[in-house]
């Protein structure tokens, strides 16, 4: 089964994001596998962005289906959380069911091999648009948290901080009947539970009684400049940009696709499914993640 290789003209901002309506083939990872390391040889020092599907095999579940889609209600806001007391109830109620399982999650197969590109000095930088912290429990050793970290709390007023497990623990002591309901996990510390939150009392800031928040960059906020401009940095030194495991539609992570275009920086994906990027990359890799990574390593 092929995979299809192009080169593609520079982004320009008046383009139209490609159409998701035709089906994309799955490819067989052996195949996968040596593209990846064809590309990895020509290109041999990569920034490597990562998204949800390189820990969806650690049991941590992703927010979109094959095709780009949400596959559930879209997370929490930012402003609503901040504004909104009942939004901050639910949140931290559902965290009661849902952090655990991300807090326990161990590096799977996928996680261990970028580390090993690392190691083989392949890859320049890791960006991930994932908060597990698992590529750091993998043990590589050069990586941005494009959106944050989910395992620590931060103080939106005095700047407090302090372990996610902390509050979560001061969380279950306030509202020991909450400890009765189960539910399906949720990506990024979320679980699917609808009950009523109105008496849910939340653990604030122990300094300042300011509202605490994972250090996190909720949907509709900004990823800190500084963190953006150096991974843009570190881009521009690199040979080119691998993409693993995102549908990109979320634009912090796709906006690298486009500034690897300006800089002439081939740019390869894979993903198990379609990405926000077809019309930029030079790669484009459907499989299976790990297979993948695996094939690709015994090649190099």
């Amino acid at each position: 089964m092929s995979v299809t290789t192009h080169r593609t003209r520079p982004f320009s901002a008046d383009q139209r994001l490609p159409e998701l309506s035709e089906p994309v083939a799955v490819h067989k990872p052996e195949h996968a596998g040596e593209l990846l390391a064809e590309f990895i040889r020509r290109y041999p020092k990569l920034m490597i962005l990562t998204g949800a599907g390189v820990s969806t095999d650690s049991g941590i579940p992703d927010y979109r289906d094959g095709e780009g889609a949400w596959k559930r209600k879209q997370p929490v806001q930012h402003r609503d959380f901040m504004e909104n007391f009942q939004t901050r109830q639910r949140y931290w109620g559902r965290s009661l069911i849902g952090w655990p399982v991300m807090r326990n999650a161990t590096p799977n197969p996928a996680h261990y091999y970028i580390a090993e590109l690392e190691s083989r000095n392949h890859s320049s930088l890791v960006v991930t648009q994932n908060v597990d912290r698992l590529h750091q429990k993998a043990d590589t050793r050069a990586v941005s948290d494009l959106h944050g970290r989910a395992d620590e709390v931060l103080c939106m007023s005095c700047g407090y901080r302090c372990p996610r497990d902390e509050v979560h623990a001061r969380c279950a002591d306030l509202n020991p009947d909450y400890r009765q309901y189960q539910a399906d996990t949720a990506p990024d510390g979320d679980a699917d539970l609808e009950v009523d939150f109105s008496g849910f009392r939340l653990a604030d800031c122990p300094l300042c009684s300011g509202i605490l928040k994972p250090d996190v960059v909720f949907f509709g906020d900004y990823v800190p400049k500084q963190r953006v401009s150096s991974a843009i940095d570190t881009l521009k030194a690199s040979d080119g940009l691998l993409v693993i495991g995102s549908s990109l539609m979320v634009y912090s992570g796709f906006r690298f696709c486009r500034y690897a275009k300006e800089f002439g920086k081939p740019v390869a994906t894979l993903n198990l499914g379609r990405t926000r990027a077809e019309a930029l990359a030079d790669l484009k890799l459907n499989a299976r993640i790990g297979e993948t990574l695996e094939a690709s390593l015994d090649q190099l």
